[in-house]
């Protein structure tokens, strides 16, 4: 396994100055965010995917600093309600593809999308199976929209070069969790892998080892984020919580820098989970901890991750076998 790091953290910096940083810490890999949410503060897909020269320019600066492109990152909405929202959203991620293509990057990271309820012009995230509406809305997102939309984007991903794309588990999209995965990848295809970030589980009550086994080969990338229970708050109001996450003392749970919310020994067995299904890539840091500067939250992600990587990845003869 290699550690890496997901590039909105150093947005206020030039992408040379970045890599220069990370390779003065021993970072060989960066998590590319090209479009979408991540923004384009070191890549704009749509502009590298259509001019060989600026890709020759981005190529020629990684290389520079002893670095590679772990993942190209374009999360988005691109089955949002609202067309003037879900088109840049959709072409963000189609440029995303054809771009990892043309550098020989294999994993495109992003969201599943939610849509709305086939009226509305917002999405409709759905939580629980009654009233009856909600079946029906679950109903419509999953065979009207959402499976139709990964066939197709899943195909275009694949002509253009892409061997893995990524959702990230995160509540607020249709796919949210192990079940939601692994039922999406059923219907359009085997491209289809997790983008593991144990940070939006643990607040849902999932056990990161436990979904890790469960997901096995349908994982194809990995974030480095933690959450911080706040048990008493839990206790009252439980874990969904709609306060701004600028509201710390009060919230449910908030992010953290890796170890500021669970130990080394959670993040061992993790890790272990990952070696034990055949997970042999990048572990990408994402700093989202607001209670640390990105310099301290990302400098202590890596000072806490590294000496638990498993980093061998060949196969040990043992005596008892």
């Amino acid at each position: 396994m290699h550690l890496g790091v997901f590039n909105p953290v150093l947005s206020h910096l030039s992408l040379e100055e970045s890599l220069k940083y990370l390779s003065g810490l021993g970072i060989k890999w960066l998590e590319l965010g090209c479009g979408g949410y991540p923004g384009t503060a070191h890549a704009d897909a749509k502009v590298l995917s259509r001019d060989a020269k600026k890709r020759a320019e981005l190529k020629d600066t990684f290389e520079k600093y002893g670095m590679s492109i772990a993942a190209l990152s374009v999360h988005g909405n691109a089955v949002h309600p609202d067309p003037a929202v879900a088109a840049p959203f959709e072409a963000d991620f189609r440029a995303a593809c054809e771009l990892a293509g043309q550098l020989g990057v294999e994993r495109v990271v992003t969201f599943s999308g939610c849509p709305g309820d086939g009226e509305s012009k917002y999405p409709n995230w759905v939580t629980c199976a009654w009233p009856p509406d909600y079946a029906r809305i679950l109903q419509y997102q999953w065979e009207d929209v959402l499976v139709p939309y990964w066939k197709s984007a899943s195909k275009f991903a694949a002509d253009s070069g892409v061997k893995k794309i990524c959702l990230e588990l995160h509540p607020g999209f249709c796919v949210y969790n192990p079940e939601t995965m692994l039922r999406l990848r059923r219907e359009a295809g085997n491209i289809m892998h997790a983008n593991f970030d144990p940070s939006h589980l643990f607040w849902q009550g999932i056990d990161p080892v436990e979904a890790i086994k469960y997901l096995g080969d349908a994982i194809g990338f990995f974030h480095a984020k933690d959450t911080e229970m706040n048990t008493h708050q839990v206790e009252r109001t439980g874990v969904l919580d709609t306060r701004p996450y600028t509201d710390e003392l009060n919230r449910s749970w908030i992010f953290r820098t890796v170890g500021y919310g669970h130990g080394a020994l959670d993040w061992k067995r993790m890790i272990s989970a990952l070696r034990l299904i055949g997970y042999d890539h990048v572990v990408s840091i994402e700093h989202e901890d607001s209670l640390m500067t990105p310099k301290e939250g990302l400098e202590k992600a890596v000072a806490f991750l590294q000496p638990l990587l498993i980093t061998d990845s060949a196969k040990v003869d043992v005596w008892w076998a």
